[in-house]
Order: C-alpha cells, then sequence, then structure tokens
C-alpha cells in the first residue's frame, strides 16, 4: 500500500516539508544534543521558515511523537479482515506497518523513542497525541464495528488499546513485542 500515491500534490508536499523538518532536527540533535537544538537551526537545516515549522509542530518536542505511523496504522486496521476481532485487527495493522520499516527508520524510530521518554517537556505532546490516537482508533472502530463513534464503549477500546501502548513503551524503547502481548493480553479478556 502506498497511501502517498492516493494524496494529491499539495498533501505530499505538506508531507515531505514536515517530514524534511523532523530528519533535520534529529540530524541536529544526534550532533548538538536535544537542548542545544533551536527551531532556527532545524528551520535553516530544513530549508523552511521558523513560521513554516510552527505550522506543521507546536513546538520542539512535538518532533519527537511518531505521529506518521498512525495514519497507515489506521489504514491497515481499517483493511483487516472483516471477521477479525477488534483486537486482533489492530495487531495485525502494527504488525503491517513494524515490517515495513527498514533498518535505518527502525534504528531512527528507537531513537527518536529515547529522547521522547526522557525529556519531561515532552510529556504535554505525548499525552496530546494519545488522546488523538483515542480518537482515531474510536473512528476506525466505528467504522469496522458499524456503530456510531459517539458510542462510550468504543472510546473505552480505543482507551484500552492505546493503554497497551503506554504500558509497552513507556521508559523503554519500542519493543513490538511487548507490544502484540500486551493486545493479546487485551483480548483475551484481561485474564488475571
Amino acid at each position: 500500500m502506498n497511501a502517498d500515491a492516493e494524496l494529491g500534490l499539495r498533501e505530499r508536499k505538506k508531507r515531505r516539508t514536515r517530514e524534511a523538518v523532523r530528519l533535520a532536527a534529529f540530524d541536529l540533535f544526534q550532533k548538538h544534543g536535544y537542548p542545544d537544538t533551536t527551531i532556527e537551526q532545524i528551520s535553516e537545516l530544513a530549508d523552511v521558515s521558523p513560521r513554516t515549522f510552527f505550522r506543521y509542530f507546536p513546538n520542539k518536542a512535538a518532533l519527537l511523537i511518531p505521529d506518521q505511523l498512525m495514519e497507515p496504522i489506521i489504514q491497515f486496521f481499517l483493511d483487516a479482515p472483516a471477521e477479525m476481532r477488534p483486537i486482533v485487527a489492530y495487531k495485525h495493522a502494527l504488525e503491517q506497518v513494524f515490517s515495513g520499516l527498514a533498518g535505518e527508520e527502525w534504528g531512527a524510530e528507537m531513537a527518536r523513542q529515547q529522547l521522547l521518554y526522557t525529556l519531561p517537556e515532552a510529556g504535554g505532546a505525548l499525552y496530546n497525541e494519545y488522546i488523538h490516537t483515542i480518537e482515531l482508533i474510536t473512528e476506525a472502530l466505528a467504522v469496522r464495528l458499524k456503530r456510531p463513534a459517539t458510542d462510550p464503549e468504543l472510546r473505552i477500546t480505543a482507551g484500552a488499546m492505546t493503554g497497551v501502548f503506554m504500558a509497552a513503551l513507556h521508559g523503554t524503547p519500542m519493543a513490538p513485542g511487548a507490544i502484540f502481548q500486551g493486545l493479546d493480553f487485551l483480548d483475551a479478556g484481561l485474564p488475571l
């Protein structure tokens, strides 16, 4: 699946700019450290203005959030076979996205996460991303299950699925096995 091919030129340009800013930031973080890297330096290396930077990211900490992974995860979730239970379909989607990350991409993702979980100032951005993730999963559950997105059971399920990520990732680099194990435990009904 190549989601980029289905987007219009304007949206593809936005994605490229966003990714250029993110890549420039990580290059500078590695060279100078996160605290000593400025938004002006990031903007200059990415060849955008600081104003453009703020169109894509509300602050420097937001660069650490892996929001670029959520869209393909949701798409694979929606495309998963209809007979799959929701949590199994979500695990399937994660497997598809994670297996598509190449060695260099995976290394960059691990470095980003290590930084994310060690910076107190990233906490607010991370919390906001978790809430956004719950909303995205709730909407996708509504589509898959043909139920209204306002159904509180969908939001609770989405919160539990997101909670698996929170528990599996907090303070540790991403280990897909821990996430998958958590989703299996959730799907089994939390059998303590």
